[in-house]
């Protein structure tokens, strides 16, 4: 691997092999080499120079930032305990005048630690090669010096063996002829090492090479695959995530391997990398080891995953600032992510080229006729492009020189003829990101061809996304490549932004295609309806470009469209339609999770703000966009439904169809059908039934759960049940019910919240409703977590059971809440500012309240207690998660029905609830009245209540 000038090493300060060596001599004068009491003296002092040496280097890798200098000067270090403790061990314990043949080792460093390079908490990997098989001289030293190592608390892989077991077990194993190919000599015989090389070239190596890297690339892949494919999770893998250390260990493994180097800057003589790519390598190296070595100081172990708890910390001590629009920890993990896509270029183009160029073909006719079909191939209507073997080329060194708009046209031509890229091209490329100038972006055919590959049937975002890794989709569109790599520094967000923009623009190509009908299938019905399909991409495109600057994105990515959807070839019209989209991409999905859908002000004011049908069929397709491709589990069929009720009211009412009709008739219309759907009862029980539910009631719940509600309070009547819970799984929605009918009470939904809390629910929606003779008819809808019904349906009873036990005095909230959460992760490494304001505005019958804040458990619980405390009526909780963040709103009104607008008053509730918001600790407050719950006559509750969680709230 490259190595840093010695002089910048400094190790003699990390520390000194004679000053050590002549310690343990003095140890073996004073007590005698081989004595209980040497061994505890030698352990104590190595103790203390592994200790004095990684803190002499965790200062060093502060002062100069050096992230392989201090992985070197670890390395160091182990090496000089190694070599002494060999030392010690064959002069003064074991010690042998005469030495046969076979009392001969050498101690050999492999993996990581061959490399020469350490981490502070990585593993020390040790190879005892012998010349023949083991004796007890051999046995007993080696076993001395691990005892040692492992007394010190080292992890230490080890392994031992004759050279001719290191060479018959690296033909068959992959992984230890890697290690051996690392394998660098410490101390003892150096013949013996010599020998192992030279044997291991000749009888392993030679003739080989396909073997190894085909072997490679597809144990790269694989590891790839494991950490979610991507280089772009916020949250990644130093060391095996896609872009981190070990895809430099597998570049490096397969040239040594391949062209027989020693170190990487071999590879500019021989032409592989320019020095450009190598300074691009060692650069990229260099800040992942300084990473990674400052995760192992701050954690204390061997730490591989860049988690939010830490990303912090490591920002601060790499030295970076907070810069308007993003944080520190922001552009941290903005560098960390492009150094994470250098290191994919230079793997990829690499390791692509490598395994092209060992294709091999058969011998004799068939070879010759394999040949012959495999030559490059003419592509029709182009003399720049070639066809190799199923991937696009360049056709000449020149034809990017010649014509810069042959770069697009290269990614064009693979999108239309559904070709992969041939390595020579994308090296190319790549070399040639400096003939995109102001020119070539203001080129109509340019621009032509990308709005075509951006829009295509095909596959758009695997284009794209070539692009962007070849470094031209920021090139082309500057305002993209400021937010290449760029993360959120939140949990909502598990990719990149640019990652996250080539996502939406998968998810709406399935749509298009009709992939996607089972999971969204009102956005699938309409998109063949939408007439400006180009304006639609070009907004799932655009949506967070402005995402990072200090203004609003959604008002500063507007801006952004209104420049460059005229360069892109877009009308006037089709330019406002894609900035308008951009500026309200948030809008349905906020109102459909935070707003009230029963409430008329909500559709009436959203109608204002959408006007067309149009608008309002795009909106929808780009919100389910963009909330899929957020990331994993963050959609779920209940979100859909929240959308398409909200589509549905909206299109209701700009179709000219939505009306204030007579709740009255309409309320008795609805009595009058759940009654004749009761027919089988006896008209005295029916027309007690029908007397229970108040005009809510009927109006929001449709008839087939009246009637299933109807024979729950029945059977509940009969058996004299006061509280009664049932439940059933909707697999769609990725939903489970709970109904629970229990005598009401003003703190019930509180009550209710926190057992779901306790039982560890996620609440997804709940309806709540009062009947006439005082009880609560409630429907709490949670996350469903288990992928069989039966195993859902069990868990849903125990939680049925725990609201029961809660309800009944038998389970205390906070306790089971602490009990269910301890050793959760936390969110503290979030701050969200606690926010709640009051508007009068958004509703003609109610007053809302919004709250915003850091998540933890049992929050709602909290918040309804509080309001309860304030004698407030909720109507209506819509309780919406976003990663660590919860965007909380209450519909409200007094004990008299009345909104609240007394100011002194709103100014009490503010006050009192940024109290709740602003708690630190998980430990809840005792909020629940002890026993049973209050009798009839009780506050009642109106409307419908719909509290939304993604994570318990």
């Amino acid at each position: 691997m490259p190595n840093p000038a010695e002089n910048k090493l400094r190790l003699e300060e990390v520390v000194d092999p004679a000053v050590l060596r002549a310690s343990l001599d003095t140890i073996a004068d004073n007590h005698g080499g081989a004595t209980p009491a040497a061994r505890q003296a030698v352990l104590a002092e190595v103790k203390r120079v592994n200790a004095a040496g990684r803190e002499r280097a965790r200062a060093m890798l502060s002062d100069d930032g050096g992230g392989t200098l201090c992985a070197r000067r670890i390395c160091h270090l182990q090496d000089v305990i190694t070599e002494a403790l060999y030392d010690y061990a064959s002069v003064h314990v074991y010690r042998v005048e005469n030495p046969s043949k076979s009392e001969r080792m050498t101690v050999t460093a492999v993996g990581g630690y061959g490399r020469g390079t350490l981490a502070p908490g990585s593993d020390i990997d040790l190879l005892f090669v012998l010349p023949y098989k083991k004796t007890p001289w051999t046995e007993q030293v080696v076993e001395w010096i691990l005892y040692v190592l492992w007394d010190m608390g080292l992890k230490v892989g080890h392994a031992t063996r004759n050279v001719d077991e290191c060479i018959r077990l690296a033909r068959s194993d992959m992984t230890i002829r890697t290690a051996i190919l690392e394998a660098r000599f410490l101390c003892g015989e150096k013949t013996l090492f010599d020998n192992l090389g030279a044997r291991f070239d000749k009888e392993v190596v030679e003739g080989t090479g396909p073997e190894f890297i085909g072997a490679k690339l597809a144990e790269r892949d694989e590891r790839h695959r494991k950490a979610g494919d991507t280089r772009y999770l916020v949250e990644p893998n130093v060391k095996e995530g896609k872009g981190g250390l070990r895809d430099l260990n597998t570049l490096f493994w397969i040239a040594k391997y391949f062209y027989h180097i020693r170190d990487t800057a071999e590879l500019v003589g021989l032409g592989v990398l320019s020095r450009r790519e190598l300074a691009l390598f060692e650069k990229a190296e260099d800040f992942l080891w300084a990473v990674r070595c400052h995760m192992h100081f701050l954690t204390g172990k061997a730490e591989e995953r860049l988690s939010f708890d830490i990303q912090r910390d490591i920002a601060e001590g790499l030295g970076y600032h907070d810069h308007p629009g993003l944080s520190a920890v922001e552009r941290f993990m903005k560098h960390y992510f492009l150094v994470a896509k250098d290191v994919g270029d230079l793997t990829r183009i690499f390791c692509a080229g490598l395994e092209d160029q060992q294709a091999k073909t058969a011998p004799g006719l068939s070879g010759v006729m394999s040949r012959f079909a495999s030559r490059p191939r003419k592509i029709p209507g182009t003399l720049d492009f070639i066809e190799d073997k199923g991937r696009i080329n360049l056709a000449d060194a020149d034809v990017l020189k010649r014509d810069p708009v042959n770069i697009i046209r290269l990614f064009h031509l693979a999108d239309i003829r559904e070709l992969e890229f041939h390595p020579d091209a994308l090296k190319r490329v790549t070399r040639s990101l400096r003939l995109i100038n102001t020119e070539l972006r203001n080129d109509e055919e340019a621009n032509r061809l990308f709005l075509s590959m951006l829009t295509s049937k095909r596959h758009p975002e695997i284009i794209l996304r070539r692009m962007n890794e070849a470094g031209v989709l920021g090139r082309f569109i500057p305002e993209f490549g400021k937010i290449v790599s760029m993360m959120q520094f939140n949990m909502y967000h598990h990719y990149t932004v640019d990652e996250h923009l080539l996502r939406t623009v998968s998810v709406l190509s399935g749509i298009d295609k009709g992939l996607e009908e089972r999971e969204h299938p009102l956005a699938s019905k309409l998109f063949p309806s939408i007439e400006e399909r180009e304006a639609l991409y070009v907004a799932v495109f655009l949506h967070d470009i402005a995402k990072g600057r200090p203004e609003d994105h959604s008002t500063a990515g507007a801006k952004v469209a209104r420049k460059l959807c005229p360069r892109f070839g877009l009308s006037p019209n089709q330019t406002e339609l894609v900035a308008w989209l951009v500026e309200e991409h948030l809008t349905m999905s906020m109102v459909a999770q935070t707003r009230d859908l029963n409430d008329r002000k909500t559709i009436t004011d959203f109608g204002e703000k959408v006007r067309t049908l149009e608008r309002l069929k795009m909106l929808l397709v780009l919100s389910v966009c963009d909330i899929r491709a957020v990331g994993p589990g963050v959609w779920n069929g209940w979100k859909g439904q929240l959308l398409r009720t909200l589509y549905y009211e909206t299109e209701l009412m700009l179709s000219g169809g939505f009306s204030e009709v007579s709740r009255k008739e309409r309320t008795a219309h609805a009595r009058q059908a759940l009654g004749e759907a009761l027919s089988d009862w006896t008209e005295k029980d029916r027309k007690a039934y029908l007397k229970l539910h108040y005009e809510p009631y009927l109006l929001a719940v449709p008839l087939e759960e009246q009637v299933r509600h109807a024979a729950f309070v029945r059977d509940a009547n009969k058996a004299k049940k006061q509280l009664a819970t049932m439940v059933r799984t909707h697999a769609f929605h990725a939903i489970t019910e709970i109904t629970l009918l229990s005598p009401d009470h003003p703190r019930l939904l509180s009550i209710v919240t926190g057992a779901c809390a306790a039982a560890g629910a996620n609440i997804a929606d709940a309806q709540v409703f009062t009947t006439s003779d005082g009880r609560a008819l409630d429907t709490i809808l949670i996350n469903r977590e288990l992928p069989d019904d039966e195993d859902e349906l069990r868990r849903a009873k125990s939680i049925g059971r725990m609201i029961e036990d809660v309800l009944a005095g038998k389970a205390h909230i906070p306790e089971v809440i602490a009990r269910k959460n301890r050793g959760k992760r936390k969110t503290k490494p979030f701050t969200v500012r606690p926010q709640v304001t009051i508007s009068n505005a958004l509703s003609n019958k109610f007053t809302v309240i919004e709250l915003e804040c850091l998540d933890r458990p049992g929050l709602l619980s909290e918040i309804t207690s509080v309001l309860s405390d304030l004698s407030l009526d909720i109507a209506s909780a819509h309780i919406t998660t976003f990663g660590e963040k919860v965007v909380d709103t209450f519909y409200v009104r007094d004990l008299v029905g009345m909104k609240i607008t007394n100011e002194n008053r709103q100014t009490n509730i503010v006050a009192r609830l940024k109290a709740v918001l602003a708690k630190e600790d998980d430990e809840l407050r005792d909020q629940m009245p002890p026993g049973m719950i209050a009798p009839h006559g009780s506050t009642r509750r109106t409307r419908t209540t719909a509290a939304k969680a993604e994570t318990g709230a």
